[in-house]
């Protein structure tokens, strides 16, 4: 995890077809084309997937033909004895039960100063004062105040590319955790939001939602004018309980931040180890979003960011994804984010700039009328 296979930017090679190119990963030895148009190919990934969970002492996909666990949107089927992907949920007697307490959650709780590396800083109340006067403190921006920031550490995906890999670590040792009541507490004077993110708030996702809810009646108590709920997800929730986190976010002023991976099922699983079933709910939980989308403008309930992971990400994966964006509103913000080596796909380069503008111009092309880049200080040369 922590030393480069081999050093970013240098030649990898297809172990399907043969071709060699620094945007090729010599750590999953397939290319995008054969990942897309060669079965054979994504279940080398998938054995990929299986062994780096080996390596970080993490559960395998359950075998299924068991109970259901609900609580996010893998929605494991778990036969008794068997834990579910996250770790934390297991099947016994009868029923799926948790190593945890019901108001217990594993990760990091932390002050974080506005404006604050947000994904959608651009269309943000404290980075930008959008939605003042009811959801911004000032026209400005909420210099002088803070976003209470919740990093969860469990997840249920396996992006090999992940940039805050510790979450993997936390769900392993099952530590640090925090409660519910220690989020209502965090909440005071100076605290104008609450970001879920991770990780993914997904494997929490009932325990953050009731702590949120607890959370704005404190920002009340305490005479604060606005509270937001925001989540940054990967979407694969149960849908059920992502409508109530949505709404949540509707109604405070906060934003729902969603990462799109990938388009095609194929690379969406090579590179975060997910079925094609998870793919396609992904999308259908976007769209639930983007229905609520025109309740409220501004600040833009929904956000879509994808990271333009190189050789991966490329045209027709950007092609596809701004495309179902832009039919469903085109006025929905999308965030490009700038790349860097890390975790087990450390042996790419960062995202190139020219990379990074045909993004845009897809985008645009495409009909999105809110497109933006993040992270451009990532952003360098080593491909075209």
């Amino acid at each position: 995890m922590g030393e480069p296979r081999s050093s970013a930017g240098e030649m990898g090679t297809c172990s399907f077809c043969g071709r060699s190119s620094r945007t090729i990963s010599s750590f999953l030895g397939v290319c995008v084309d054969c990942l897309r148009s060669n079965k054979s190919a994504l279940h080398h990934v998938l054995k990929i997937h299986e062994e780096v969970r080996r390596e970080l002492g993490k559960q395998q996909e359950p075998t299924g033909n068991g109970l259901k666990c609900t609580v996010c949107g893998r929605s494991c089927s778990l036969r008794d004895g068997e834990v579910g992907y996250c770790g934390l949920r297991y099947s016994t007697a009868g029923k799926v039960s948790a190593f945890l307490r019901a108001d217990t959650m594993l990760g990091h709780v932390y002050y974080d100063p506005h404006p604050t590396n947000c994904v959608a800083v651009e269309v943000c109340p404290a980075a930008k004062g959008v939605g003042y006067p009811v959801y911004a403190l000032t026209p400005n921006g909420e210099p002088g105040y803070y976003n209470i920031a919740v990093f969860f550490g469990s997840c249920n995906l396996n992006c090999l590319f992940c940039q805050n890999w510790e979450h993997h670590l936390i769900a392993v040792r099952k530590w640090p955790r925090f409660t519910i009541d220690d989020l209502v507490k965090a909440v005071n004077g100076q605290t104008t939001c609450v970001c879920f993110f991770g990780g993914d708030p997904s494997v929490f996702s009932t325990a953050a939602i009731i702590a949120a809810r607890r959370m704005v009646k404190r920002a009340k108590e305490v005479g604060l004018r606005v509270f937001r709920v925001c989540w940054e997800t990967n979407g694969l929730w149960n849908p059920a309980i992502f409508e109530k986190a949505v709404e949540l976010s509707l109604e405070t002023g906060g934003i729902v931040k969603v990462d799109m991976k990938a388009w095609s099922p194929e690379v969406y699983s090579a590179l975060t180890g997910v079925r094609p079933e998870h793919v396609h709910l992904i999308r259908e939980n976007v769209e639930r979003a983007a229905k609520l989308f025109e309740k409220r403008r501004e600040p833009p309930l929904l956000v879509v960011s994808v990271l333009l992971v190189p050789g991966y990400v490329d045209d027709y994966e950007l092609d596809g994804i701004t495309k179902f964006v832009a039919g469903l509103n085109p006025d929905i913000p999308v965030v490009f984010l700038g790349f860097h080596p890390d975790f087990y796909l450390n042996d790419l380069p960062r995202t190139s700039w020219s990379h990074a503008r045909r993004a845009l111009k897809i985008a645009e092309e495409n009909g999105l009328r809110r497109v933006y880049l993040g992270n451009t200080f990532l952003l360098g040369n080593a491909y075209d």
